[in-house]
């Protein structure tokens, strides 16, 4: 039996001239959802944040998803055609967001947001990380909705003929990443933070064990037409997990070196 995909509209209903679609009602769902398990975790782990304060490092995240998203993908996937239509980097509505920049932003805006309103740093990324998982779940959904960034061509019964892909059978990578970078990782990382474990061991196992699905996922993943497969036929996303799973392998030996220590 074939698989089709489903071919859901992108967009769910129209407001006038403003369309409101699948993909961003995802990234909407996925800011409420960090929301409440954010508030759940701090208060598990003894860290005092406000409502007030909630509200200002979710605002900070998504200006960190937003802009970091967008450039990462300008400067990762897309450099040569920004370059020469500089002002399309700002047609968000057009697509074309990059995890590992998003992450970089989130980065960043959450490390500014510590150091304005002194709070620990790691023990925030440990929370901010577990939350993220659910965001990045969703997101792939979305793009499943949208079929788009589909897999390669298989003969795997969970083969699946995407619109605008061909005839060929191809995985549906979206959904394996949806499903291991989303419950999964945040099952993890939530067991994790049950334990209570020292203050950024959940961070760099955020690193490490998105960096380890991401690049193995990315053998199932076709990759971006305009690119293709890079050094050693590796492939962007590949390239960019790589840096992730170092920090992530080397973030742990400095939470255990740090244990032995205390």
């Amino acid at each position: 039996m074939v698989l089709s995909h489903p071919q859901i509209d992108p967009v769910i209903f129209h407001i006038g001239p403003l369309a409101v679609r699948w993909y961003g009602l995802m990234y909407l769902l996925g800011f409420l959802a960090s929301y409440f398990i954010i508030r759940h975790l701090a208060r598990r782990r003894g860290l005092d944040l406000s409502s007030d304060l909630l509200s200002d490092l979710l605002f900070y995240a998504v200006l960190g998803v937003i802009l970091g998203g967008r450039l990462g993908y300008t400067l990762f996937y897309n450099f040569t055609y920004y370059l020469s239509h500089p002002l399309q980097i700002f047609a968000v509505w057009e697509g074309g967001m990059s995890f590992h920049g998003g992450l970089i932003g989130v980065v960043v805006a959450s490390l500014v947001f510590c150091i304005r309103k002194k709070l620990p740093v790691l023990l925030l990324g440990d929370i901010l990380t577990a939350a993220a998982t659910i965001g990045l779940g969703l997101g792939r959904l979305g793009n499943f909705i949208n079929g788009e960034l589909w897999g390669r061509v298989t003969d795997s019964p969970l083969g699946m003929v995407f619109p605008g892909a061909g005839p060929e059978l191809r995985h549906p990578s979206q959904l394996y990443e949806a499903f291991f970078e989303g419950p999964v990782l945040f099952l993890l990382l939530y067991l994790l933070h049950r334990r209570k474990v020292s203050e950024g061991l959940v961070f760099f196992t955020f690193f490490l064990g998105y960096g380890l699905i991401r690049f193995c996922i990315e053998f199932f993943r076709q990759p971006d037409a305009h690119l293709g497969f890079l050094w050693g036929g590796a492939t962007m996303g590949q390239l960019l997990s790589i840096p992730m799973i170092l920090i992530g392998l080397i973030g742990l030996f400095y939470c255990q070196y740090r244990g032995r220590r205390a």
